[in-house]
């Protein structure tokens, strides 16, 4: 299980979220601009401590802010994506795949190098490629030190639509491969329908949905589920 309950106020926004929700597969986060993706991103990353909360995996508490715990980020077992893939860009790819690698890298490096696809930019630098070949470094990079869930803050976002669907298929082929539970945070339903089993709508920092895939939209209207009609304005 993955357990969850955070507070935290930025000004005159609050975030004020709670789930429990079994520990596999793809969840889907969502929601317009705005609703709070990237503050509970950063909870869960161990980049931001929220004024009150709980965060345990499997068992692990990772935050509890009453009993004052708050793993740091290193110590979180988490594998982060981040949308521009933030490579060493004075490694080679194979460098910064084994960077913070755990032991038994080799065989899982021969794995993620089969399975993204990465064989012949092993020995080139991030500046050397294209952005779709960067973000499968980053996911492989992140997968090297084999995480108990694997973080994806809108990898796609900064990419066109045929390197998007070349990341898109080599997520589904890792997750088939690898079974690491993953998170994946966007504002394109196309992306999270495509991907997730279970997605969590976020709306002006609180949960507006739980559901399974198809994804809900957003419109002019605000929050709308995929049949179209508006749950409420916005």
């Amino acid at each position: 299980m993955i357990e969850l309950k955070l507070e935290k106020s930025q000004g005159a926004f609050t975030l004020d979220v709670a789930f429990s929700l079994p520990f596999s597969g793809i969840l889907g986060l969502m929601g317009p601009s705005g609703s709070g993706k990237s503050t509970l991103f950063s909870c869960l990353a161990g980049h931001a401590v929220p004024d009150e909360g709980r965060i345990a995996v499997r068992g692990t508490t990772l935050l509890d802010t009453r009993r004052r715990v708050n793993l740091r980020p290193a110590r979180r077992g988490i594998g982060i994506v981040f949308q521009d893939g933030l490579l060493f860009p004075h490694m080679s790819v194979r460098r910064n795949l084994t960077y913070g690698a755990r032991a038994g890298a080799p065989d899982l490096l021969a794995e993620l190098t089969e399975v993204l696809e990465l064989a012949p930019l092993m020995e080139r630098r991030p500046a050397s490629l294209s952005g779709g070949e960067r973000q499968r470094v980053a996911i492989g990079r992140a997968l090297m030190a084999e995480p108990r869930l694997l973080l994806l803050d809108e990898p796609l976002s900064a990419l066109d639509p045929a390197r998007r669907e070349e990341v898109l298929c080599l997520l589904e082929r890792v997750h088939d491969r690898t079974g690491t539970p993953m998170i994946y945070i966007s504002h394109a339903p196309e992306e999270i329908r495509r991907l997730a089993q279970t997605v969590i709508t976020l709306d002006r920092g609180r949960i507006a949905d739980i559901s399974a895939s198809p994804a809900p939209r957003f419109g002019p209207r605000g929050l709308q589920p995929a049949g179209g009609r508006p749950r409420w304005a916005v």
